[in-house]
């Protein structure tokens, strides 16, 4: 069953977004989720307006590859706390630590999205290299050496002090002990929209750095889902997530006249990973729709 709340706030009756109608477009995002298998989440806000949407908002999802986006907001936020440079070199190493017990284990180029990191092992690469591979390529193996780097509890912490409720970073990539027993990062529709709104706003730190993340989000080379049906020009700054069951994809999307929303898509129970991918992305072109009208 799909839960549904509207929240509108600081509604402006002269702005773009005036003539958008909540109702009917949720309405019609649930008309697609009905007709789709799997367990789905959608939340949506129109940064212009206020006015937001979320269907299961709350629900928690495991939260693949999107919880690289709270890593990378905790490296810009030790940066500027002086621990740190993006200049600096971090070693190519594969070897990591379970969060269960410290038993070290390694990841396996074959399943991850940038294999070419793993010719690196042995040298030192920037920081900003690896930030760039861990959002825009998805690489596990990047992500990895930022979480030992920066801690998986410093980023709960920060995302805590931000307001989210549910998101939680407990660990790296291919902790198969911790994944086992259940320990597994997650996230949720609604706090990933908090997330992009701080960036959105330039709240994140500052303005400048929100926006050397967004830039670093709108390079990303997993477009299957919210660009997928959206017109050349649209700008999309996002991150997305994959696992056997799984899709995702969040993010800020700009309109060419200023005009910008956020957009979160989470699934789970896909019986078809390639139908999952195609329901979100005609979601996605949906909202624009409504929105671009």
């Amino acid at each position: 069953m799909l839960l549904f709340t509207i929240g509108i706030w600081a509604f402006n009756p002269i702005c773009i977004g005036q003539s958008l109608d909540l109702a009917k477009m949720k309405n019609q995002i649930e008309a697609v989720l009905d007709s789709s298998k799997g367990d789905f989440a959608v939340a949506f806000k129109d940064l212009k307006t206020g006015k937001h949407i979320s269907i299961n908002g709350s629900q928690i999802f495991h939260a693949a590859s999107t919880m690289k986006v709270p890593v990378m907001m905790e490296v810009f936020l030790q940066i500027h706390q002086g621990k740190f440079k993006l200049t600096d070199s971090i070693l190519i190493k594969n070897n990591f630590k379970s969060i269960v017990d410290s038993s070290m284990f390694t990841l396996d180029a074959t399943n991850d999205s940038d294999p070419e990191l793993y010719k690196l092992i042995g040298t030192k690469q920037p920081l900003i290299i690896l930030l760039e591979r861990m959002i825009d390529m998805s690489s596990n193996l990047a992500t990895n050496l930022i979480i030992d780097l920066v801690g998986a509890q410093e980023v709960n912490n920060t995302m805590k002090k931000l307001g989210v409720k549910n998101l939680k970073v407990l660990r790296g990539v291919e902790d198969q002990k911790a994944f086992d027993m259940g320990l597994n990062n997650v996230t949720t529709a609604d706090d990933q929209v908090i997330l992009y709104e701080k960036l959105a706003k330039g709240k994140f730190v500052n303005k400048a750095i929100s926006r050397q993340m967004i830039d670093i989000l709108s390079k990303q080379k997993h477009n299957e889902i919210i660009p997928a049906q959206l017109p050349a020009n649209i700008l999309v700054a996002h991150k997305t997530g994959s696992i056997t069951g799984v899709e995702h994809d969040g993010g800020i999307i700009f309109l060419p006249d200023g005009h910008k929303y956020i957009l979160i898509l989470l699934s789970k129970n896909l019986p078809n990973q390639n139908e999952g991918i195609s329901t979100l992305a005609n979601i996605s072109k949906l909202v624009y729709d409504r929105i671009s009208r």
